[in-house]
């Protein structure tokens, strides 16, 4: 049954749109609302099916306890739609295949669906939605996307985000369950929400945060309420963000730079004649070269003999001494300062009202400059 159509026209936003002149404005078909397909019943397809057909899958072995308890049930809905169900313990696989009074060739589809999920750890709950007409399911491989392991799972976790709730977030958006689990991520919900979700993922994977993804689904799903906005471009609203990401990798501190390619092979050294002609010893007589040989090593041996020397003499030569500093004696300037010690120890004594009456005070200075301590006789008078 064809969905009845409404014909609007949209803007182009396109560069190449806006460029050609001679475009025409797109037909969009639109859905009314709470508009749904009729069931298919054994109306449509009085007579069934001709040939059997049949799809199986393998489980981990950590699913069997799990399978085994929910199987009957398994069965009890697959026998709604006249489709058998097997499973194998022995070999860790499950089997649906149709039967003669099966009357809806998408059963078996739906059938296969739902082995998957449930070897997937979903949930037979949320698996046996997949019957329903208006559900389908979504299978995202993402252990391949990743090289890094320790980068895999990082990354994998934020997709769950704190104790699931950026999971949580992605599932009222997109009205999906999703469930991770290994290195798959299966989804189970509308058309449109499979679609938001395997989006979300592979970004994620792609070392982008899914709270953008997550934020523009929640702009899109507000206009989606304004009848007015809902034929029109949502660009102008949807936040635009740069990936900024820098890379960390770490430059050699010593870079080895590649020579230029040249097909031309590099210019022969220069023999052993080739130089005494440059330098003109080929020309001379073979007394002359001994006798120039000779001198150089009676050089070389001269310079030798001459570091030696120098390397035996360090030894006794004497170190630099440091030049005495002289220690000036106390001037004036002191004298005057002990002084006026002197005499507020004096006013001291009078405050506190000690009478007595000391001819000669001997006055303790712990502050010479000397390596020894001396005493100075002070005439000290008290009232």
């Amino acid at each position: 049954m064809a969905a009845p159509a409404e014909s609007t026209s949209e803007t182009p936003t396109n560069k190449k749109q806006k460029k050609s002149k001679n475009t025409e404005e797109t037909e969009l078909q639109t859905v009314p609302d709470g508009w749904k397909e009729p069931k298919f019943s054994r109306v449509d397809n009085p007579k069934g099916l001709l040939e059997e057909s049949s799809f199986a899958t393998l489980f981990p072995k950590y699913r069997e306890v799990y399978l085994k308890e929910c199987w009957p049930l398994v069965q009890k809905a697959l026998g709604d739609v006249f489709v058998n169900a097997t499973l194998d313990l022995i070999e860790g696989s499950m089997t649906v295949h149709t039967t003669k009074k099966t009357f809806d060739p998408y059963a078996i589809l739906r059938a296969r669906d739902l082995i998957k999920l449930l070897a997937r750890s979903v949930p037979f709950e949320q698996a046996v939605r997949i019957l329903e007409d208006d559900m389908a399911c979504d299978i995202v491989k993402i252990g391949t996307l990743v090289r890094n392991r320790e980068r895999f799972v990082k990354r994998r976790q934020r997709l769950i985000g704190p104790k699931g709730s950026t999971l949580k977030a992605l599932e009222l958006l997109t009205s999906c369950y999703v469930m991770v689990q290994g290195n798959t991520v299966s989804a189970l919900g509308p058309y449109s929400g499979l679609k938001e979700v395997r989006k979300v993922v592979l970004d994620t994977m792609k070392n982008i945060h899914p709270i953008y993804n997550i934020k523009t689904l929640m702009i899109k799903r507000e206009l989606a309420n304004d009848p007015e906005l809902r034929t029109q471009s949502w660009e102008r609203f949807l936040p635009n963000f740069r990936h900024k990401s820098l890379s960390k990798r770490k430059q050699p501190k010593k870079k080895t730079v590649k020579k230029e390619y040249t097909p031309f092979p590099p210019p022969q050294p220069e023999s052993k004649i080739d130089k005494e002609l440059a330098t003109g010893e080929f020309f001379l007589r073979e007394s002359e070269k001994r006798r120039q040989k000779m001198n150089e090593i009676k050089a070389k041996q001269a310079e030798a003999l001459t570091k030696r020397q120098e390397q035996r003499q360090k030894d006794f030569i004497p170190p630099k001494e440091k030049p005495v500093v002289k220690k000036s004696k106390p001037g004036k300037l002191r004298i005057q300062k002990k002084k006026y010690k002197v005499s507020r120890y004096k006013l001291r004594i009078k405050k506190k009202g000690l009478n007595c009456q000391i001819h000669n005070y001997y006055f303790f200075n712990s502050v010479l400059e000397t390596s020894f301590h001396t005493f100075q006789t002070f005439p000290v008078k008290c009232s």
